[in-house]
């Protein structure tokens, strides 16, 4: 195995004319490589499909005990709070994590999935919002038990955990509706991808109910500032918006920042809604109205799914109906 591990590695490192040291560091990240040759090397692996088996000696006289997590955005506590409940449960059941970041890159997905295909990983969690078309396909063929939060469908050896988003953004549309607000804004991120984009169709096929409800988007990055600076476009577009309806908590409480510097009054002037119910909901000023997807329960079913394996619950779906959390960041539309 050893041989066939070397000559697969010298294949990588001859297509992407580097040594194979060079192609160890790239796959192990550490040492120094330029930004130029690291992408060098991560194209070889992508047209080689390469996995590298990270982990062949250590494993060759047992099974693995390490279960890999992917993720969209580590920096989101959303995507933590569910790595922290499967991290908990893997620590019980005698596991150890290992986790990589995408940032909201298909490319990165599929490379960090033949990475944790390469450390034999006994199982594989993929709390992503991205897809590649391909990736399941390829993940049918190592046999290796997946579950994928938010994207693809339950098949063999794959479990699909999924929020109805539709739902949420029905009962917390209808809700500002109520209130007399009919101009609302929404501000989002990677407007491309499903889950998103699932969010906003909800709004504006219900502007299209309505009638009288009129939707304004922005987007940018999904951070905290990446909120200050869609609200900014967003009022310069339609100063007399009277709710902004954010695609998740962080980019809320960044709103919720721009719109305090502006000397906007929430809810008085304008009202403020999130999603997901992440801790930072409750503590921010004001607190925050969202929709509260348990993570927790998300990540135990993770667990159930991918570590105990007498009752694994295999190629099923899950489907989680959020709810509504009102707080002090919505109230009545302005006259």
């Amino acid at each position: 195995m050893s041989g066939r591990y070397d000559m697969k590695l010298e294949q990588v490192a001859r297509r992407a004319r580097v040594s194979t040291a060079t192609v160890s560091r790239v796959l192990n990240n550490t040492g120094v490589v330029k930004s130029t040759t690291r992408a060098r090397v991560l194209k070889a692996i992508e047209e080689l499909k390469y996995s590298p088996n990270l982990h062949a000696r250590s494993l060759a006289g047992g099974k693995s005990r390490t279960i890999g997590v992917i993720v969209s955005n580590i920096e989101n506590p959303f995507f933590l709070d569910i790595y922290k409940a499967v991290e908990e449960g893997a620590h019980t059941a005698g596991y150890e994590l290992v986790m990589a970041n995408t940032d909201y890159s298909s490319e990165r997905l599929v490379t960090s999935v033949r990475l944790m295909i390469g450390r034999r990983v006994a199982g594989l969690a993929a709390i992503v919002s991205e897809m590649d078309g391909d990736l399941i396909e390829e993940l049918n063929g190592n046999g290796i038990p997946v579950v994928f939060y938010d994207v693809g469908t339950p098949r063999r050896n794959i479990t699909n955990i999924r929020v109805n988003y539709r739902r949420g953004m029905e009962t917390l549309t209808s809700y500002l509706y109520s209130l007399g607000h009919r101009r609302i804004g929404f501000l989002g991120h990677h407007a491309a991808l499903g889950p998103i984009n699932e969010r906003l169709k909800v709004l504006l096929d219900a502007a299209a109910r309505y009638r009288d409800l009129e939707v304004k988007t922005s987007a940018d990055a999904d951070t905290l500032e990446g909120g200050r600076r869609a609200v900014r476009e967003l009022l310069a577009a339609s100063p007399r918006t009277t709710a902004i309806v954010c695609v998740n908590d962080v980019m809320a409480v960044g709103a919720l920042r721009e719109l305090r510097e502006r000397g906007l009054r929430v809810p008085e002037d304008v009202s403020v809604t999130g999603f997901d119910n992440v801790n930072l909901a409750q503590f921010c000023h004001p607190a925050l109205t969202t929709v509260h997807i348990p993570r927790d329960q998300i990540g135990r079913t993770i667990c159930d799914c991918l570590m105990n394996r007498e009752t694994a619950l295999l190629e099923q779906e899950f489907v989680i109906d959020p709810e509504l959390v009102l707080r002090e960041s919505t109230g009545p539309a302005a006259a």
